[in-house]
């Protein structure tokens, strides 16, 4: 199937990256890149993926956005896109 034809890497809930996510945040901003994790409680309350991680700068060349609904779920998927744009992550 060719590349963003509607297949999506798997995330893996159970890898414990929320208790990760500071250390992974503090990572990000010694490497030069601008990040945040925020939770929106309407889209909590409308049952809409209410996690939110937002990075740019640094080595990225232009920023990005990943969502989720749990922090498990929007790291997980933070940390695939921030491969995808030539970033590893240790994690």
């Amino acid at each position: 199937m060719a590349k963003g034809m509607g297949r999506r890497p798997k995330v893996d809930l159970d890898s414990g990256v929320e208790d990760a996510t500071l250390l992974i945040l503090e990572w990000l901003g010694e490497q030069g890149v601008g990040a945040m994790i925020r939770v929106d409680a309407e889209r909590m309350r409308e049952g809409r993926p209410a996690w939110t991680f937002a990075a740019g700068g640094g080595p990225l060349s232009e920023g990005m956005r990943a969502d989720g609904s749990s922090v498990a779920e929007c790291m997980g998927r933070a940390l695939l896109k921030l491969r995808q744009a030539g970033l590893i992550v240790p994690f």
